[in-house]
């Protein structure tokens, strides 16, 4: 339950709409609910602002299609992240407003959740275009968790040039989110040019020396330009949630 829907609760028992019966009713779930063997956290929203994003990888097909039926059953909108095309072709789900991103491997469904008024503007920057699945990840979670993005591709250090026509609208962010493999320098660089606090999201792009995302980890981590915070290799729902955080009103 989100804390609008518990408040619209409490205010109906108030007023003899409700009786208090059926509010415990409605309550009796919080704040977890095991469904099979997973056990799934209908507190978050209330804790977090958003509810939980579920990890479909090394899940098996019955319980992902528990953890959907379940969220359809209650009527939540759900994410979840890691999930392959093939994979989600054997669940053989349809209708309930469900939504697949294949480019992430990223299946909601539910009703879009509206923007959260206040909130400030995260932007997105990708190095280059193969860092693309990474940067939708983030920008999908930011949308669940009801904040507004812009998106800017392939505006790595290779060609500066092309983030500096994008300068007035990326001084209006609250948060920047840059996504690099290779070497990783675009987060220090971004952080040098704007005023706004750095996401810096390192990916397993790149040649031999890329060490599978670790030099751009390095890199990130060893920045000298201050405002530069760095997530695990990959994570884009990491950098997702602490850029929804940050941009709260």
């Amino acid at each position: 339950m989100t804390p609008e829907e518990i408040l619209a609760l409490l205010e109906a028992v108030r007023d003899g709409r409700a009786t208090p019966k059926r509010a415990l009713a409605r309550l009796k779930h919080l704040p977890a609910q095991r469904v099979g063997d997973v056990v799934l956290d209908t507190h978050r929203t209330l804790r977090k602002g958003a509810g939980e994003v579920v990890f479909g990888e090394g899940k098996s097909p019955e319980q992902l299609r528990a953890i959907v039926a379940h969220h359809r059953r209650e009527r939540l909108p759900f994410l979840i992240t890691r999930l392959s095309p093939p994979r989600f072709k054997a669940l053989r789900l349809k209708g309930g407003n469900l939504r697949y991103h294949p480019v992430p491997g990223i299946l909601t469904g539910g009703a879009p959740r509206k923007k959260l008024a206040g909130a400030g503007k995260v932007a997105i920057i990708t190095a280059g275009a193969s860092d693309l699945p990474v940067a939708e990840e983030v920008r999908i979670v930011l949308e669940y968790f009801g904040r507004e993005t812009i998106a800017f591709h392939d505006r790595g250090v290779a060609g500066l040039h092309r983030l500096m026509e994008h300068l007035e609208a990326l001084q209006k962010a609250r948060v920047i989110v840059a996504v690099a493999g290779m070497e990783g320098a675009l987060p220090s660089v971004v952080a040098g040019l704007f005023e706004a606090p750095v996401i810096g999201v390192p990916t397993s792009v790149g040649y031999g020396s890329n060490l599978g995302g670790i030099a751009p980890l390095l890199t990130m981590l060893n920045s000298c330009t201050a405002g530069v915070a760095v997530v695990g290799i990959d994570n884009g729902v990491a950098a997702a949630t602490l850029a929804a955080l940050m941009s709260r009103p």
